[in-house]
């Protein structure tokens, strides 16, 4: 897939999200099959501050490369300069225009700009202005269930220079419960010439590979689907050639696991390593035999030796019962 300059090798992407997508994660993911990784969401007035913590999470390297940058805000001349100062870190910026968190809706940012197609015309045309890379937006279905207007809003982006859309088919107001409605994905394909990317209740690789045959979407974003699971990018792809796809057993669990946390403490230090790092050995550990009484275990402990031997010993353990 071609996203103005920037050629994928393939249409599975990983989804930026707050508090999960830093740069371990994104390093793993990549080299489990992402063709394209993001930032978790980046705040434009955080930039404008130069607040530490927001350029933090421009952290990068090159393992990761290609690399998106997500940025949010509700100014156009903020969020356009927030590009031009972070163009030089990665390959893509995209605009989130989706988001349903409380927080940044009272902001005017994320999916409290479904409201305002005008300005989000004014946003993509100044940041179009202010950046080389490609630029895409992501989007809501729309605010509310009487408010569906993701496809008049992707035509101004469009219009406006974005060089993608991608679409994330539920309301601000349906959050992450119900179903997405793939249908929206397939009639924004219908009505724009760039590439569309769907986005939605993508939980396997074969749920990724149905989406693109069922909407026609140039590509697929990856997010909870993802978690503890990194080989759904490599399987997506197999499926999509015709290749025959296998569970990962629990020698694969335990070196994504092993490598996640040595990441986390190569990058991050303790404790904070450890802190990020139970909730992903909780969906590392998920559905396999002993996983509550592991997961408890995890908790309780403070050392990384005593952390990587839990690792080892949980993980050895179930690969000795499937030999």
């Amino acid at each position: 897939m071609i996203l103005g300059n920037l050629h994928l090798n393939s249409p599975f992407i990983l989804a930026p999200m707050a508090g999960i997508t830093d740069l371990p994660y994104r390093r793993l993911m990549k080299s489990a099959g992402a063709s394209l990784v993001f930032t978790e969401m980046v705040s434009a007035n955080g930039l404008d501050r130069h607040a530490a913590k927001t350029w933090e999470l421009l952290r990068s390297c090159p393992e990761e490369e290609p690399f998106g940058i997500q940025l949010f805000g509700s100014e156009a001349e903020v969020l356009a300069r927030a590009a031009a100062e972070v163009s030089p870190c990665g390959a893509l910026i995209d605009l989130n225009f989706g988001c349903p968190a409380p927080k940044v809706i009272r902001s005017g940012a994320g999916s409290a700009l479904m409201r305002d197609p005008q300005r989000v015309g004014r946003i993509v045309a100044a940041v179009r202005r202010a950046t080389p890379l490609p630029v895409t937006v992501k989007l809501r279905a729309g605010w509310d269930a009487a408010a569906i207007n993701c496809l008049e809003i992707a035509a101004i982006a469009c219009a406006e220079g974005a060089d993608g859309v991608i679409l994330h088919p539920r309301p601000r107001s349906q959050g992450f419960s119900g179903r997405a409605d793939w249908s929206l994905i397939r009639r924004l394909k219908e009505l724009l010439s760039v590439p569309v990317i769907g986005s939605g209740d993508v939980f396997t690789a074969a749920d990724a590979v149905r989406m693109m045959k069922e909407t026609g979407c140039d590509a697929v974003m990856i997010a909870r689907g993802g978690l503890g699971n990194p080989w759904i990018f490599q399987n997506a792809a197999r499926i999509l050639a015709g290749q025959q796809t296998a569970a990962p057993d629990a020698a694969t669990r335990h070196r994504f696991a092993r490598r996640h946390y040595q990441l986390q403490v190569e990058i991050f230090g303790l404790p904070l390593a450890l802190k990020q790092m139970r909730k992903h050995l909780a969906w590392y550990s998920r559905g396999m035999r002993g996983g509550a009484e592991f997961r408890a275990h995890i908790n309780r402990l403070e050392g990384i030796d005593g952390v990587m031997e839990a690792i080892d010993r949980f993980f050895d353990e179930h690969g000795k019962q499937e030999t």
